[in-house]
């Protein structure tokens, strides 16, 4: 067996389903050369960790990642659950993208990756091996479609073939020499379902997104500068899964339901409704967001989003649905931020001109 397959065989030990090697030691060119424009034109919005350390984004075997790194490794997960899981959700989990419902999978995920990455090490005298999960400034995605683990889609994701795109990635860069595998070109054809999906026309062009104009960016980045009167973000509190939802990759059937069992929403969603969400204090904001990523969306932010959402739902169909809104708002209205209070009340204000 290769090394190649050694290390393919202990990462999906590992929990990593799919696997994929480049060299670290070629430059990015094409790919680093977008990315350049994309800062240029000042895309990344108040994400000012994107536009730093621009050049070092440009290869792996530099100063900023593993010097004399000659391979990396690429990894996929799953975490996509069936339909038949999701449908029994709770309301305000189903708000949120579907990698948020549940843990952080930085925790879970980077904890497999040092695995990896020490298993790696002890591959030969004197291996060295960097793990990378999220926070490094490498340009991930350019990587994965390098070492053929997917391809990069019109909507920017990498997409794996035979798990589609909603998949977390990481990287293990080494000093150790592993057979390079053949990259993944496009395979999107003439589909342009993800770009018509949006409902923000976030996507410039094919393989251009705006970020400042994508609902994942203005409910997480963004959320506390975001219009709460907004009608176009839809039922979206946290992130947005739209245009992955409309990809026909997507169709695949999800993995086993014990792969995908840290991405189950945690028991405290069930307990709560927006009005809770739009009204919390930073105490609760604490508990809430506890060993989940949306704390990023910051608590104002949140608030500001359960205002939003509730505030559509007001023009609902169903009496039900409106009047559950209507409730939310009214709990909201008793927040001790008086932001928030005024945002509610004015939400009201709204639906007493309206009604007959």
């Amino acid at each position: 067996m290769t090394l190649r397959e050694i290390v393919r065989q202990r990462a999906r030990l590992l929990g990593f389903e799919h696997v994929g090697f480049a060299r670290a030691d070629q430059p990015l060119e094409v790919d680093h050369a977008r990315y350049e424009r994309f800062v240029e034109r000042g895309m990344h919005g108040v994400m000012d960790y994107l536009a730093a350390d621009v050049e070092a984004r440009r290869t792996l075997d530099g100063p900023a990642i593993l010097p004399g790194a000659r391979s990396v490794v690429c990894v996929a997960r799953p975490y996509a659950r069936t339909m038949a899981a999701e449908a029994s959700d709770p309301d305000v989990a189903r708000l949120i993208a579907r990698y948020a419902r549940g843990q952080d999978y930085h925790n879970h995920f980077r904890k497999k990756l040092r695995l990896l990455a020490k298993f790696v090490r002890t591959l030969g005298e004197g291996v060295r091996a960097r793990p990378l999960c999220d926070v490094e400034p490498i340009l991930e995605r350019a990587w994965a479609a390098r070492a053929g683990l997917g391809f990069v889609g019109k909507n920017g994701l990498v997409i794996v073939p035979g798990a589609g795109s909603f998949v977390l990635l990481g990287e293990v860069v080494t000093t150790l020499e592993l057979e390079p595998e053949a990259p993944m070109s496009e395979r999107c054809g003439s589909c342009t379902r993800c770009l018509d999906a949006c409902p923000t026309s976030a996507f410039d062009a094919p393989f251009v997104l705006d970020p400042r104009k994508c609902v994942a960016y203005l409910t997480i980045e963004a959320a506390p500068d975001t219009d709460a009167t907004r009608s176009d973000l839809g039922e979206h509190l946290f992130g947005c899964d739209d245009c992955q939802s409309a990809c026909p990759f997507n169709r695949t059937e999800p993995p086993a339901a014990e792969v995908t069992r840290p991405f189950t929403p945690h028991a405290r969603w069930s307990e709560i409704d927006l009005g809770d969400v739009a009204r919390m204090d930073d105490a609760t904001f604490g508990r809430l967001t506890e060993g989940s990523p949306i704390g990023r969306a910051t608590r104002r932010g949140l608030a500001r989003s359960a205002i939003r959402v509730a505030r559509g739902r007001l023009a609902s169909s169903d009496p039900a649905r409106r009047e559950a809104a209507r409730a939310a708002l009214v709990k909201a209205s008793a927040a001790a931020d008086e932001e928030i209070s005024r945002l509610a009340r004015e939400a009201l204000d709204g639906l007493s001109c309206t009604e007959p």
